[in-house]
């Protein structure tokens, strides 16, 4: 095969470190609203901040710190998650990377329980989803949402989504194995869709 009978995919992905605290869960539905904008899927925003949303409490409560208001000095370079959107053929992936190895649990509360409806909820909303093992260690929950059609690449300008200050991870060893993390699961997942897209053209 010539490298001029290859057809790539188009693929649009975005990445972010943030601190492991509640204010997470409000600047990963920013990031997801920001993202989708851009990419122009923002019809597909509400649905992906709902199962973002749930992920990233997931991941705080795994590996982060739970308490409303942090102090300073409770925050530490190793409370990290990892956020990632990405959008490959006609599917959109939230994927959130913690540094616990624990899988998450679907729990079945009854209708007086407070909370643990989390997974029930990404349950509904997505096509699939799973838990994945990076080699550098930690989980990435995901979850596929259908986009309908297969996506194509526009062109777009690159903008920061406007998140509040002091919420970006701080650089050190757990920062960098977050991103480690989701190019694993980025690389990944796109070889073997790639793959999957040849074999259905051929057949």
């Amino acid at each position: 095969m010539s490298a001029d009978t290859v057809n790539p995919i188009p693929l649009y992905a975005s990445s972010l470190r943030l601190t492991a605290v509640p204010t997470a869960v409000g600047c990963s539905r920013m990031f997801v609203g920001h993202t989708l904008k851009l990419w122009q899927l923002k019809d597909h925003a509400e649905t992906a901040t709902l199962v973002m949303s749930e992920l990233v409490t997931n991941a705080v409560k795994a590996s982060g710190i739970t308490e409303p208001e942090p102090k300073a000095w409770q925050i530490t370079a190793e409370h990290v998650i990892g956020i990632q959107l990405r959008a490959i053929e006609a599917s959109l992936y939230v994927e959130v990377w913690d540094r616990s190895d624990q899988a998450p649990v679907r729990k079945n509360p009854d209708l007086e329980t407070e909370g643990g409806r989390g997974l029930l909820l990404v349950e509904q909303l997505a096509k699939r989803w799973n838990v994945y093992r990076p080699r550098v260690g930690g989980k990435v929950v995901w979850a596929e949402l259908p986009l309908g059609v297969p996506v194509e690449l526009r062109p777009f300008e690159h903008t920061p989504p406007p998140l509040p200050r002091g919420i970006r991870a701080m650089q050190g060893p757990v920062e960098s194995q977050a991103r480690s993390a989701l190019l694993d699961v980025l690389m990944t997942t796109t070889v073997d869709a790639m793959c999957a897209a040849r074999v259905i053209r051929e057949t």
